[in-house]
């Protein structure tokens, strides 16, 4: 691979900005230190003007097509298969996120040798609804618990990553919003150098595509997911305290007040030791795995 960076921007109905982000995106990198550079528009199946307005863009990107609305994710994988750099920028089409920082991220990318460096919506000027805010607190807590790295943004939009390392997750990533989480999670639940780095956040042009109830619901399950995938102990590892205190509970409840082993007293138990053993059975599996993906890193 050519050394230079591919700039990734997935656009589904972004008709009113989509040419201004392009624009805004070439002039930053022609004003910067990167000299090699391409940025790759791939239009999701777009029901308004959006396709017309990339074909008719005055800044020179490479265009790619969904013949139908397939999703973020899959606008992602699409424009991975076709990028020619290594690394590897994403972001936005819709004007949240300051694109002029991006030859900064790289720059810090470069210097300090990450494998992903995620933009952080932790700046001094960060536009969020609150309706959004309390759920990503939670999912932010349960994927720092997973993960044992504290996690101030999982899911932004704007990040720099490496290719290769990117590809090992492809099997991973779904179709829709949770393509960011899921390499979040990935990157470092299998120990890549990932570092966060604050940003600003703007209002939205347009109506926004996330719906916040239902796609609250999809990042917890895709959190449980990726927790049983990468950590499966440490997801366990709550299930079994409480049944083992339920277990003591009535244990003791049986023996020294009724003085009768009941079934509850064999149950509970048996379960938790059989919870204890499927985790540390996938535990094993997994860390085998990692281990095998280790070396096999070490040795290219």
């Amino acid at each position: 691979m050519s050394k230079g960076i591919t700039v990734l921007i997935p656009v589904y109905n972004e008709e009113k900005v989509i040419q201004e982000t392009i624009a805004e995106i070439d002039n930053s990198l022609k004003n910067s230190n990167i000299e090699e550079y391409e940025i790759i528009a791939i239009n999701d199946g777009s029901s308004d003007n959006t396709w017309k307005q990339l074909e008719t863009c005055p800044t020179k990107c490479k265009l790619l097509n969904h013949k139908r609305n397939r999703g973020y994710g899959a606008s992602l994988k699409t424009g991975l298969r076709s990028a020619k750099y290594s690394t590897i920028v994403i972001t936005d089409a819709d004007g949240t996120y300051p694109n002029e920082k991006i030859p900064e991220l790289v720059n810090y990318y470069f210097k300090n040798s990450l494998d992903m460096l995620v933009g952080a919506r932790t700046g001094a000027n960060v536009s969020y609804p609150f309706i959004k805010k309390v759920p990503k607190f939670f999912i932010k807590g349960l994927a720092s618990y997973i993960s044992g790295v504290k996690i101030p943004d999982i899911n932004s939009g704007l990040r720099v990553f490496n290719k290769e390392a990117a590809i090992n997750f492809y099997h991973l990533y779904p179709n829709g919003f949770s393509f960011t989480t899921t390499i979040t999670m990935g990157m470092l639940c299998d120990e890549y150098e990932v570092e966060f780095y604050a940003i600003d956040y703007f209002e939205r042009v347009g109506e926004s595509k996330i719906k916040p109830v239902k796609d609250t619901i999809n990042f917890f399950k895709l959190l449980l997911r990726i927790a049983i995938y990468f950590n499966p102990f440490k997801f366990f590892t709550p299930l079994i305290l409480i049944l083992t205190f339920i277990s003591c509970g009535f244990l003791y409840k049986d023996i020294f007040i009724y003085q009768n082993l009941t079934q509850s007293s064999i149950l509970f138990p048996l379960a938790t030791l059989f919870l204890f053993t499927i985790g540390l059975i996938a535990d094993l599996i997994i860390k085998r795995s990692s281990h095998t993906v280790t070396m096999m890193r070490k040795d290219e």
